[in-house]
C-alpha cells in the first residue's frame, strides 16, 4: 500500500489512522487484539489512542493504552508501527490539563501503559487554555530531548493559541507541531475549513480528522429515530437527522452503488481526496467495518462525485 508521509518528520503512515478509542470500551482485550491484528495484515500501521481512553467507563482511563502495549509485546511489532497519543483532556479525577507538571507525569504513565520506550506523535488533546504556551513546549521540549517523543502535534487547540504556539516556539528553539487532529467530516466542515486550513497550509501540517465517520452517521446505518437504538454511539448523531443529513446520505448512497462499495468508504474517500488531508481517524469494531475503512483508500472519486458531496454537504 502505498505510503504517505507525515510533514517534517521521517514517519510514513498508509492513509488511515485507526481510532484506538474502542479499546477497552466497546471492544475488550480479545477482540482489540482481533481488530489490531486484521488492520496491521492489511498493511496499515498508525494507531492512535490518549492517555484518557476510555475515562467514561472508568473515571480515569488508561484501557486503551494498556490494550495496546499488551498487544504490541505479544506481537513483537512496535517497530514497524507510528503510535500516538495524547495528553491533556479531562476526567473525573481531573480537569483540562497542559501544564508542565501534568505532562511530565503523564507522558512516563503513558509510555509504561503501552510498554514503549517512546511515542512516535504526542497530541495536546485539548487546551486547558489557561497554561502559557511557553510552558506547554518548554515541557514538550524536555521529553522530546529525553526521546520519549518523536514530534508533537495539535487536536483541540484554538487556531489564536495553535498559531502563538509556532511563534512561541521559533522565538525559544522548541519543538513545533508537525499535525493536527480535528473534528472533520463531510458534516462538520465549516470550524476546519474557515479556521484551521489556512494555518495548515501556513505551518506546513499533516491532517488526522478524528470522527470522520460523523460517530456512525455518514455510514447510512442511522436514518430514522428507530435505528438511534443500533449502538451505544446512536444518541449521538442525532443531530444529523435533519434535511442535509439525509441529503447527504443519499449521495453516499448513490456514489458507493457505482464504485460497488460502502458509503462509509466514500465518506473516508471524500476526506482522502482533499490535498490537506493526510488520514482520516477512524474506528472499527469488526470484520465488515474493517473491510470499509481498507476500502476507502482504493477508491478514486471523480471530480463529478467530489463536486456532489461539496454540494450536499455545504
Amino acid at each position: 500500500m502505498e505510503k504517505r508521509k507525515i510533514k517534517n518528520t521521517d514517519l510514513s503512515i498508509a492513509p488511515v489512522n485507526f481510532g484506538g478509542n474502542v479499546f477497552g470500551w466497546t471492544l475488550d482485550e480479545k477482540q482489540s487484539f482481533d481488530i489490531l491484528d486484521q488492520f496491521i495484515a492489511g498493511g496499515f500501521n498508525f494507531v492512535d489512542t490518549a492517555d484518557t481512553y476510555s475515562w467514561w467507563v472508568n473515571g480515569k482511563g488508561g484501557q486503551s493504552e494498556e490494550i495496546i502495549g499488551k498487544w504490541m509485546k505479544s506481537r513483537d511489532n512496535r517497530h514497524g508501527l507510528v503510535i500516538a497519543t495524547k495528553v491533556g483532556s479531562e476526567t473525573k479525577e481531573h480537569g483540562f490539563d497542559i501544564s508542565k507538571k501534568h505532562i511530565l507525569k503523564s507522558v512516563d504513565e503513558s509510555l509504561q501503559r503501552l510498554q514503549t520506550d517512546y511515542i512516535d506523535i504526542y497530541y495536546t488533546h485539548f487546551d486547558d487554555n489557561k497554561t502559557p504556551v511557553e510552558e506547554t513546549l518548554s515541557a514538550y521540549d524536555e521529553i522530546v530531548k529525553a526521546g520519549k517523543v518523536r514530534y508533537i502535534a495539535a487536536s483541540n487547540v484554538s487556531p489564536e493559541r495553535l498559531k502563538e504556539s509556532f511563534e512561541v516556539a521559533e522565538k525559544n528553539n522548541f519543538p513545533k507541531y508537525v499535525a493536527l487532529q480535528p473534528h472533520y467530516n463531510l458534516l462538520e466542515r465549516e470550524g476546519f475549513e474557515t479556521n484551521y486550513a489556512p494555518l495548515v497550509d501556513q505551518f506546513g501540517l499533516s491532517v488526522f480528522p478524528y470522527w470522520s465517520l460523523a460517530a456512525g452517521f455518514l455510514t447510512g446505518k442511522y436514518r430514522d429515530e428507530a435505528d438511534l437504538s443500533k449502538s451505544q454511539r446512536g444518541e449521538g448523531v442525532r443531530k444529523y437527522l435533519n434535511p442535509k443529513g439525509l441529503e447527504v446520505l443519499k449521495a453516499l448512497d448513490e456514489i458507493s452503488s457505482q464504485h460497488n462499495t460502502t458509503q462509509g468508504a466514500v465518506a473516508l474517500a471524500w476526506l482522502l481526496a482533499n490535498p490537506l488531508i493526510t488520514a482520516p481517524i477512524v474506528s472499527a469494531t469488526s470484520e465488515s467495518q474493517l473491510e470499509t475503512l481498507f476500502a476507502a483508500p482504493t477508491i478514486q472519486l471523480s471530480s463529478d462525485e467530489v463536486e456532489l458531496l461539496n454540494k450536499v454537504s455545504q
